[in-house]
């Protein structure tokens, strides 16, 4: 192989190395030109929304503006009327003044006309008084009816009260079995067990009920029939069938 021939190769060797020095190289810069395209965009997204937000306050706050200018604008008018109300005041303090002044030559009739209205608030005072004197009277009479009307409220409540008892009485009276399991539901007795039990099936036969009782099954039999001496419930000697009557 001639040396020009190998020279050629070497340099084609070189340059496909630089090459891939040169990707690799590109990159390594593309993806670090990504990543700090993708940090700038974080950046400049974080920016917009402190902008946006920046934006709201100032709108908010330009809101405030005008209506603080409203207001101002308002007590400037009120300020205006106030000050226009001073100088008519004033001006009529100077004519009293002068009245004052005038009158002080004709004191018997002023003095007169105060001594009229003195009585006049004097018959007033009188009246309020009067007044006031009623107006306790006519509040002692809304307490009294008050208590009144307390009392007969409980005097109905309690009416009402023995007439529901009565009427639980009459329904006791009227629904044995019902009134059975409300006032003996709370012990331990097989008749409980038994009419609840049929209740619950509407009927029951009397084998099966025995083996559902937790008592001895001579018992269990002697308790039915009891109840069913009782009326509480209908027993069918013929079928054993137990029902509610």
């Amino acid at each position: 192989m001639s040396s020009s021939l190998k020279d050629i190769l070497g340099s084609i060797e070189q340059f496909e190395k630089y090459f891939d020095e040169y990707q690799q190289t590109l990159q390594k810069n593309s993806e670090n030109i990504i990543q700090n395209l993708g940090l700038i965009w974080k950046r400049m997204k974080k920016e917009l929304d402190d902008i946006k937000k920046l934006e709201e306050m100032i709108e908010v706050q330009n809101g405030e503006l005008t209506e603080l200018k409203i207001k101002s604008t308002d007590l400037d008018k009120k300020l205006q009327n106030l000050k226009s109300s001073k100088n008519d005041l004033q001006l009529n303090v100077t004519e009293m003044r002068d009245t004052h002044e005038k009158i002080k030559d004709s004191l018997k009739a002023p003095m007169l006309e105060l001594e009229n209205l003195l009585s006049k608030v004097n018959s007033v005072n009188e009246k309020i008084a009067s007044k006031e004197i009623e107006n306790s009277q006519l509040e002692q009479k809304k307490i009294d009816n008050k208590n009144r009307e307390k009392q007969l409220r409980t005097m109905y409540t309690e009416e009402k009260m023995q007439e529901l008892d009565f009427k639980l009485k009459q329904l006791k009276r009227n629904n044995y079995f019902t009134s059975f399991l409300i006032e003996n539901s709370e012990e331990e007795i097989s008749e409980v067990d038994i009419i609840a039990t049929i209740m619950s099936q509407s009927s029951c036969n009397l084998d099966e009920l025995k083996n559902l009782l937790s008592v001895p099954p001579i018992m269990a039999v002697r308790t039915i029939k009891q109840l069913a001496v009782k009326g509480v419930i209908k027993l069918d000697e013929d079928s054993n069938v137990i029902t509610m009557p």
